[in-house]
Formats: structure tokens, C-alpha cells, sequence
């Protein structure tokens, strides 16, 4: 263990990022637990994280707007079609939303088998480079959340299934850039999964597991010299059993939020 490896220069902005997914996407991953669509994230980031590495062999600048929107894009086309599914074919949406999982998965791999570069740019869409984060681009991140949840909380009985989805894409192209795949799944599924049985106080809880998890993990990864996304990702699944353990008893299921 290396204590003297720990540079708040670094772990601030990380933690910044960390806090800011946190607060987006818990509630988001809440009504994804509601509707028993799981895998939704994985599928929608990994498409958002195609149009990245499309317009990354297009040949723009890495961080520059052309980048941006064709994630966003590739994310929003992917949200309208899994609406159609879902409306088409209900019973078999989890099934469907793995399908197009595996189809932009190995279509991320098509896409980078000339790249010589290409497992970097594989490890970066799934792990991430959260210690990386930088105070422009948290500060257009944030924006982007406070509409975000600004959105939900206000209007999300009128968004219905579509502006869920839309709402959802947009989320996930923004944090799957910052922090990673592994990361926006583990956030979105673990607290709400951890603290699904609270009757009263869920959302703060799922909010604090997932603060502890980011500020936990990325302590220990400095000072273990140790990935960061993978190890906030076993912090973040230790602190759900734990609450799990230590709140197992006189608790009920809850509603979605």
C-alpha cells in the first residue's frame, strides 16, 4: 500500500465524476429495476460507444463535438429502437435488449480490428479513464445532468416509454465517456439493487452507497496501485452486501422512484 501515491489534484475531479453519476443515474437505474430491463445500459452505452469509435475511424478530433454527436446519435437511434421492441414485442425485451447488446459489442471490435490502437480504445469504452476527468468537461457534464434530472424529477410521469428511453440514451452517451461501461452499469443497478427492499429513505441510500462506493474505490486503487473503474466497481458490490446484510431485517419492498 502507497498512501503517499494519493494526489487530490487527481482524485478530486475524479470523485466529482463519480458523484455526478451517482446522482443521475440511481434514479434512473431505480425505473430500470421497475421495468426488468436490466441490461438496457450495457446495450445503450455499448451502442453510443460505437458511434464514438466510428467517428473516432472518421477521422475526429477525439473529445471534439463531431465525437460527441455521433455517440449521442448512435445512442438515441438505439433508445428508439428498443421503444419499438418494447411496444412490439414486450415479452421478449430482455431478450431482445442482450441481442443488441452482442450486435454493438462485436460491432465495436469490427470497428477497431484495423486499428493498431484498437484495445486502448476498447479498454478506455469499458473501463474508462475516471482519474483522467477534467474540470471542462465535468462542468458540461454536470450540465447536462441538472436537465437530466431536472426532467425526471419534474416531469417524468409525462415522458411516458419513449421520453424514458430518449431520456436515458442521453445520460448514459454523457457518463459512458466518463467514466466508463463497467462503471454506468454498476452505478445504475448496484445501490437501487442493494436498497430495493426499503419501504422510506431509498434514494438517499442508494445515493450514499454509491458515494461511498466512488470515494472507497478510488482510495483504494491509488493506494493499491490498482485500475480504478474495476475497483469501484467490487467497492461498490461490497458496500451493497453490506447494506444488504445490515438491513436485511423489518425492511419491504419498495416502489420504483
Amino acid at each position: 500500500m502507497n498512501v503517499d501515491s494519493i494526489d487530490l489534484s487527481i482524485l478530486l475531479p475524479a470523485l466529482a465524476a463519480g458523484l455526478l453519476v451517482t446522482v443521475t443515474h440511481v434514479p434512473l437505474g431505480m425505473q430500470v429495476l421497475a421495468r426488468g430491463i436490466v441490461f438496457i445500459d450495457l446495450a445503450i452505452a455499448q451502442i453510443a460507444g460505437c458511434g464514438v469509435l466510428l467517428a473516432d475511424q472518421l477521422g475526429f478530433e477525439a473529445q471534439g463535438a463531431g465525437v460527441q454527436l455521433a455517440a449521442l446519435a448512435a445512442a438515441l437511434g438505439g433508445a428508439l429502437l428498443l421503444t419499438w421492441t418494447e411496444r412490439v414485442w414486450p415479452e421478449v425485451q430482455e431478450a431482445v435488449i442482450g441481442v443488441v447488446f452482442v450486435l454493438a459489442a462485436t460491432g465495436s471490435v469490427l470497428l477497431l480490428a484495423s486499428n493498431v490502437h484498437g484495445s486502448e480504445h476498447l479498454r478506455d469504452l469499458l473501463v474508462g479513464q475516471i482519474l483522467w476527468s477534467q474540470p471542462a468537461r465535468l462542468l458540461s457534464a454536470a450540465a447536462a445532468y441538472a436537465v437530466i434530472l431536472l426532467l425526471w424529477f419534474g416531469w417524468r410521469e409525462r415522458l411516458g416509454r419513449t421520453g424514458f428511453y430518449i431520456l436515458f440514451a442521453v445520460a448514459v452517451t454523457v457518463s459512458v465517456q466518463l467514466v466508463g461501461l463497467y462503471l454506468v452499469f454498476a452505478t445504475l443497478i448496484v445501490p437501487p439493487l442493494a436498497t430495493r427492499r426499503m419501504a422510506r429513505g431509498r434514494l438517499p441510500a442508494a445515493w450514499s452507497i454509491g458515494a461511498a462506493g466512488y470515494a472507497l474505490g478510488l482510495l483504494l486503487s491509488t493506494t493499491l496501485d490498482l485500475p480504478s473503474g474495476p475497483v469501484i466497481v467490487w467497492t461498490l458490490v461490497v458496500l451493497a452486501v453490506g447494506w444488504q446484510v445490515v438491513t436485511r431485517k423489518g425492511t419491504a419492498p419498495a416502489r420504483a422512484i
